[in-house]
Parts: structure tokens; C-alpha cells; sequence
């Protein structure tokens, strides 16, 4: 992997914190928006960043709850996408930008996906990595997991702070490595604990910085109808790529149905299928820059 880019930590003040994000390249420039994937951060777009011209800037938020960002208070759920749109469009509306070019990988792909249909004529390119649009489950399969995620997300709401675990950083990159199942080598983990974990005062021990309550925050997922409404509105200039051993999706169809619908609504449409896992922008960056760059400068 190429060397670590400079950047600058921004910070954006919101109700319950702040948003903070990591700034590459040229400051007299508005910067095209990275958003990352569920339970990541904004270290996992450095490898992909690495490769990228240096006259192209970038702007990677952290959502709430991930990596350096201000968790949610105590009482408020999170429902990620949706969060993830109203969170663009402040950072969008702070920085005061008329229109906005944005690359997502997972969640964030999706946040892009709705972000083109409710202000379609406020983005001129996304670049989806991985994902087309939100996760849409079976009926069967909301109904049946929205108790259990409530119960869930109550006991880590009353759960004190001192029961969080610590480890030492190797176990640190053990924990992560298992949870990621092989989608992220162990690299890739290394970079994602440098915004992923905090370190106890007074120890060498560590413990993970996200919020716990990420962990049951899929509730109210779009409908397909919804999603295929979306799909309908975005007329932006669209690049997607899929990871051949990436996502498993519960209902596979969706993805090249959507596809289908947004190869005759956007003014460009692009598709390529690359080999690597669902974090390919981490692992194996090389594949996937000299597909994005000429897109990105079009």
C-alpha cells in the first residue's frame, strides 16, 4: 500500500458534539465526500486516498458514533441511513456548497444513493462502492427483529461506561479481525484502529471507541417501493462497483434491479465488477483508483 497522505482533522459542531473528518489535498478546493461503511471510519478510505492525484480533495466524515465523531446521546437510537442523510446535508449546508460530488462504500454508498434522490440537483457524481442502494429486508424479517433490537439497544443504553471490555492492542486486532470475518485484512485492521479504539489512561490497554448501540441500529429501513421511487429521481453522473467475493445481501435482486433503473435516469452510467471483498477501497486499492480517477476528473 502507498504511504499515508497528510491531512487535516476538521470539526463540525453539532446539537450533541461534534462531527469530525479527515481532509486531503488542496484547501482552495471544494473537496469531494467520502463516506465509509457501517461500524468503520474515516481511516478506511487512507489506502484509496493514497493513490488519488494530488489536485483531487477529499473530505471523509465520521457518522455518529463512529471513530471520532460524537456519539448520539443516551436515549436517542440510531437509524443509519437515514442518519447518514441528514448528516451529509448538514455538513453540506455547513461549509455552504451549491452542489457536492460524493463516493460511499457500504453505508455510505447508500447515504450517496439517497442523497442523489432527495436533492438531485445538488450532486453532479457518486461513486458507489459495494452497495447500490439501503439494505432492504424481507417484511417477514423487519417484523421479526425490531423486538429483539429494541430490547437490545435498551441493555446497552444501561450498560456503565466501566463495563466496557479493554485489551491490549494485539487483542484489539484479533477482535476486530474475527468481527470482520475476512473482509478486512489485518492491515487493514491496523488502520482502522488508528480512529477505531481509544487508549485507557494510565494502561496499555484499549478499548473500542464506536458506539455499541451501532450494533442494533437497523431500524426503519426503507422499503423497496421507497427504494425504487429513489432510484427514479437521481439523474447525477454514477459509477458502480461491486466486489466479487463482497456483501451478502438478503435479497440479492434488489441490487441489479436498482442498476437497471439508474442506467436510464442517471446522465452517465458506469458498472465494473472487481476481484476483492467487500472492503476493497482498504485492502486493494490499486484495483479500484484507475476505474475512479478518470470519473472523478470527467
Amino acid at each position: 500500500m502507498a504511504g499515508e497522505k497528510s491531512f487535516k482533522e476538521v470539526t463540525i459542531p453539532v446539537p450533541w458534539g461534534d462531527i469530525h473528518g479527515k481532509l486531503w489535498g488542496p484547501e482552495d478546493k471544494q473537496p469531494i465526500i467520502f463516506l465509509h461503511g457501517w461500524q468503520d471510519n474515516a481511516g478506511s478510505f487512507d489506502p484509496l486516498v493514497a493513490l488519488l492525484p494530488e489536485d483531487i480533495a477529499v473530505l471523509c466524515i465520521e457518522f455518529p458514533g463512529h471513530g471520532f465523531s460524537s456519539q448520539y446521546p443516551k436515549g436517542q437510537m440510531y437509524y443509519l441511513f437515514w442518519d447518514g442523510l441528514y448528516i451529509t446535508r448538514r455538513v453540506v449546508k455547513h461549509f455552504g456548497w451549491k452542489s457536492v460530488s460524493i463516493v460511499g462504500h457500504s453505508l455510505g454508498g447508500a447515504v450517496g444513493f439517497m442523497y442523489a434522490a432527495c436533492f438531485p440537483d445538488e450532486i453532479d457524481k457518486l461513486v458507489s462502492l459495494d452497495i447500490v442502494c439501503p439494505r432492504v429486508s424481507k417484511p417477514e424479517t423487519l417484523v421479526k427483529n425490531t423486538g429483539p433490537s429494541i430490547d437490545t439497544f435498551l441493555k446497552y443504553e444501561n450498560l456503565p461506561p466501566e463495563s466496557q471490555p479493554c485489551y491490549n492492542y494485539d487483542e484489539m486486532v484479533e477482535i476486530a479481525l474475527c468481527g470482520y470475518k475476512g473482509s478486512v485484512t489485518k492491515e487493514g485492521i491496523n488502520i482502522l484502529m488508528k480512529r477505531g479504539m481509544t487508549k485507557i489512561e494510565g494502561a496499555e490497554k484499549f478499548k473500542f471507541c464506536r458506539d455499541l448501540r451501532l450494533k442494533v441500529a437497523g431500524l426503519g429501513m426503507p422499503s423497496l417501493d421507497i427504494v425504487l421511487e429513489m432510484a427514479d429521481k437521481i439523474k447525477c453522473r454514477y459509477l458502480n462497483i461491486r466486489a466479487m467475493d463482497g456483501l451478502k445481501l438478503e435479497s440479492p435482486e434488489v441490487y441489479p434491479m436498482v442498476l437497471e433503473r439508474l442506467k436510464t435516469t442517471c446522465s452517465s452510467f458506469a458498472y465494473h465488477e472487481v476481484k476483492g471483498t467487500h472492503h476493497l477501497h482498504l485492502n486493494t486499492p490499486e484495483l479500484i483508483a484507475p476505474i475512479i480517477i478518470p470519473f472523478l476528473k470527467s
